[in-house]
């Protein structure tokens, strides 16, 4: 959790998990698809269900679906076009250019690496 906090977007997720408030749906998303690198799916969990809106088998089929789909961290473009779509902000500070750069503060399991460098190939070589 304290490897989380250095980050300032994911500090504040946490705090306001932490206080039961609404993340809303991307929110959830955001957390889950980083704090998964972090921690346990049962410490993960537990955090989910402290939004006041989210169950324990919301938050099971959540995890679920993040690992089942092995999805990386979300990019700082993808995160404020998600805050767009609810009221609560991922991103409290969406006018510093560093705000939801997770990749900037936390240091990811090389496979993340590994699987974004693959990505960026695949991509080069179909000429997209």
């Amino acid at each position: 959790m304290e490897e989380l906090k250095k980050n300032g977007m994911m500090a504040h997720l946490i705090e306001s998990l932490e206080a039961g408030e609404d993340i809303g749906h991307y929110g959830r998303l955001t957390f889950a698809m980083v704090a998964r690198h972090f921690m346990d799916d049962e410490e993960l969990k537990a955090m989910l269900v402290k939004d006041k809106d989210f169950s324990e088998s919301q938050a099971d089929l959540l995890i679920r679906q993040v690992e089942g789909k092995d999805y990386n961290p979300p990019k700082r473009e993808r995160i404020l076009a998600w805050q767009k779509e609810q009221e609560f902000p991922i991103i409290p500070n969406p006018d510093d250019p560093d705000a939801g750069n997770v990749y900037k503060d936390l240091n990811f399991p090389d496979h993340v690496y590994e699987h974004i460098q693959h990505y960026v190939e695949q991509k080069a070589e179909s000429g997209s």
